[in-house]
């Protein structure tokens, strides 16, 4: 059947089913090894909460199709057409712009997740989509794509947008989505795994982990960021670290 779609569209369908499934592995594989990490290291912590990973498990799921089909898409259409601003050969921008189109990702990434999570804290978005990933009382590891596909969608669209507006190396593309994965999985596992040191420090003081982002998961007004604390800082909705 979707080889009468024609080649195109087949292999278009075909790049998003297969970015869905390595979404959805990727999910399980890291999540199951930070929630493991934490079973090791904090034993108990997540005693009780089967039911709830299960939620969280089968929300994060279908994100996994919300977050792969474009994701997909853009894929096939980078490789067979064209599409985007990837590119490949690390002398076709300055090699300084490495590291800032890195920096670029992460800062755009954070101000658009910045404004849709205050966005879907009012009430009526709240109970439409935000309330799935609240549900998450405490959340834990698995609870990093733990969305309504409302929310999921609003989170989806950003990497596959920036690509075709800021020029990235594909392996910087990598790194930055490896930094996503990661800092979304830690930021929910509901203990600390960053060293003090770096958390207390001044450069970590602009870095949202653990600390930063359970204090949302309990008050809900404040700490809205993803990767830094600028715009919470900026806005007036920064309210610190958990106590230690």
């Amino acid at each position: 059947m979707v080889a009468n779609l024609g080649p195109g569209l087949a292999a278009a369908l075909a790049s998003a089913a297969a970015m869905t499934a390595i979404v959805g592995l990727r999910y399980l594989v890291t999540s199951g090894f930070f929630a493991w990490l934490t079973g090791r290291v904090r034993p108990g912590l997540y005693q009780g909460l089967g039911p709830q990973i299960g939620a969280e498990i089968r929300w994060s799921l279908l994100s996994a199709a919300i977050y792969g089909v474009p994701a997909g898409i853009v894929a096939w259409g980078w490789r067979e057409r064209g599409w985007t601003r990837i590119y490949t050969d690390v002398h076709d921008w300055p090699l300084w712009w490495l590291p800032a189109s890195l920096f670029a990702y992460l800062f755009l990434h954070d101000t658009w997740f910045y404004w849709t999570h205050r966005a879907l804290h009012r009430p009526r978005l709240f109970v439409l989509a935000h309330a799935v990933h609240h549900a998450s009382r405490p959340p834990t590891a698995w609870a990093a794509m733990s969305f309504h596909p409302i929310e999921a969608l609003t989170g989806a669209v950003v990497v596959p947008a920036l690509v075709f507006l800021v020029p990235i190396h594909v392996a910087v593309l990598g790194l930055v989505l490896l930094i996503m994965t990661v800092m979304g999985i830690t930021n929910h596992m509901g203990w600390e795994m960053f060293p003090r040191r770096l958390i207390h420090s001044r450069p970590g003081g602009w870095l949202i982990t653990a600390s930063h982002h359970h204090r949302h998961h309990e008050q809900y007004r404040c700490n809205y960021g993803l990767y830094f604390r600028f715009w919470d800082r900026l806005c007036g909705t920064d309210r610190g670290l958990l106590a230690p």
